[in-house]
């Protein structure tokens, strides 16, 4: 139960950052009539990817909402996990 709750938090972590994204994009332009169908489609993705497993948790599907969270969940900490590696690396690396 306690596994379905942190995964669901680590997703809504990631969502905040695609808001975040999507916001910082409107300040500076780059989110415009073009791309702004794209931006909707993903803001409303992952609204509804986030409703869905919390519809699955509340009616007693509670594997099936875990192995939906576990969806984005896993490549969002390995990729949380390579950024923390590459903010904490080496400095004088050859990767410049």
């Amino acid at each position: 139960m306690y596994i379905f709750w942190i995964f669901w938090g680590i997703d809504v972590g990631i969502a905040l950052v695609l808001v975040c994204f999507f916001f910082v994009g409107l300040g500076d332009g780059t989110v415009d009539w073009d791309n702004g169908i794209l931006w909707f489609v993903l803001l409303i993705g992952m609204a509804a990817y986030l409703l869905g497993g919390y519809w699955l948790f509340t009616h007693q599907y509670t594997i099936a909402a875990i192995l939906l969270m576990a969806v984005l969940v896993i490549p969002g900490l390995f990729y949380g996990l390579y950024m923390l590696l590459m903010l904490t690396g080496d400095n004088n690396s050859n990767w410049k």
